[in-house]
């Protein structure tokens, strides 16, 4: 600046060029938001109304995926407390039921023996099976209105190694006499009657101071005739059941051991032997009634053979 207060030209030169750069600079800053917002809006015009709304809908699905996810287990939680309620319901239901006719009770003097003395014949899967008829045995005597006295006898082996492992409340079973010795030291010769369907005398009757004897032995004829064999080795009565005077079948009068008992137990409670029957053979044998006189059956009708079941576990016992 001069003396007398002018500018010099070349600072004011230098002023106006600060001025340009910027209001440069801001024009570019102002150019750049705009197109920023130009974009947006852009994009924003770019969808329609339905993409808008199916891209929201996505938003809250994608937000709301925990809650389901927590809802699913509530509902699966609340499903699973119901399902032991209905099953402790029917379980009380069913404990009722059986408590029900048991209290009414009056034991018969008859004597039922299932011989276990067939262990080593068998294979493992066979032995369950005839643990499992056994435990049926159990449980209908129990709640049998005429429950008979119930031996098992030559008890050991895979047997019993299959109720100690599957089935350890055996130990505390009522009404029951488990013997580890074999049936002939349990009951006297004379009292016995060994159950086989191999036997040519055909019981009419049962005799309440008699021991029946049911094979235990689940070995698909693999050792057709060993009950019968045995029982003349040692000397005893045996007989089949009139299974033919009554009934026609579509498979061999083969019984499972828990199908022999029961018969017996409805025998005793009825008085008729073609209720016994009906009442207790499984559908899948095809049981019929013999036309004319029932005395007339000689059950000589041609055997087939016979069909197995995992639910009714069949086996060879009466042989």
């Amino acid at each position: 600046m001069d003396d007398d207060g002018s500018v010099k030209t070349g600072d004011n030169k230098h002023l106006n060029n600060l001025d340009i750069h910027n209001n440069t600079n801001n024009s570019n800053n102002y150019t750049v938001d705009g197109d920023k917002e130009d974009g947006e809006a852009t994009e924003k015009q770019a969808l329609s109304k339905r993409q808008r709304k199916k891209l929201l809908k996505q938003q809250k699905w994608e937000e709301e995926r925990e809650l389901r996810k927590q809802k699913r287990k509530d509902r699966k939680h609340q499903r699973r407390l119901q399902r032991q309620s209905d099953r402790q319901e029917n379980e009380g239901e069913d404990h009722r039921a059986r408590k029900r006719p048991r209290r009414e009770a009056t034991p018969s003097t008859l004597r039922l023996v299932v011989d276990c003395s067939f262990d080593n014949l068998m294979l493992t899967k066979d032995v369950h099976k005839l643990h499992k008829q056994i435990q049926r045995c159990y449980a209908e005597n129990r709640r049998a209105t005429r429950p008979v006295q119930f031996y098992l006898t030559s008890l050991g082996g895979q047997l019993k190694q299959s109720m100690d492992e599957k089935d350890k409340g055996w130990i505390n079973w009522k009404d029951i006499n488990i013997k580890l010795e074999h049936y002939s030291e349990v009951v006297a010769k004379d009292d016995v009657v060994y159950l086989t369907s191999d036997s040519p005398n055909v019981l009419t009757e049962l005799d309440p101071k008699k021991a029946y004897v049911i094979g235990g032995l689940v070995d698909h004829n693999h050792h057709k005739g060993i009950t019968l064999e045995r029982a003349q080795k040692l000397g005893i009565c045996h007989a089949q059941l009139p299974l033919g005077s009554f009934v026609q079948m579509n498979s061999r009068k083969v019984l499972a051991v828990n199908h022999v008992f029961e018969i017996i137990l409805a025998y005793v409670e009825k008085g008729s032997w073609q209720e016994a029957f009906f009442s207790v053979l499984p559908p899948r044998k095809g049981a019929k009634a013999v036309s004319g006189d029932p005395g007339d059956g000689d059950g000589d009708e041609k055997e087939q053979p016979e069909e197995q079941s995992d639910t009714d576990a069949p086996q060879p016992i009466d042989k």
